[in-house]
């Protein structure tokens, strides 16, 4: 998995590059400082948290509440995911 950071004026987040089926971004939670709105805009995720999971694919946003565990495992080659920071 790839990371490259995202700073345009008062935007931040990060880019996730996932090139294999089955790149894994492991499970986290973020704060309200650094809770974030998630785009997936390549590809499909398999999205997992705490007694849920989803299938996201192109185009789905999921705007996280803080401190929600969530992690990310690509179901397709060249996955990508854009994380816009909130706080």
């Amino acid at each position: 998995m790839e990371v490259k950071p995202i700073n345009y004026g008062k935007l931040n987040g990060s880019v996730y590059d996932f090139p294999e089926i089955g790149d894994v971004l492991p499970m986290h939670t973020h704060d309200e400082m650094t809770v974030h709105v998630t785009i997936v805009a390549r590809g499909s995720f398999r999205a997992y948290g705490s007694g849920w999971h989803h299938t996201l694919n192109c185009g789905d946003i999921v705007d996280w509440p803080a401190y929600q565990e969530h992690e990310f495992i690509a179901l397709e080659p060249g996955s990508r995911l854009v994380n816009i920071v909130k706080g």
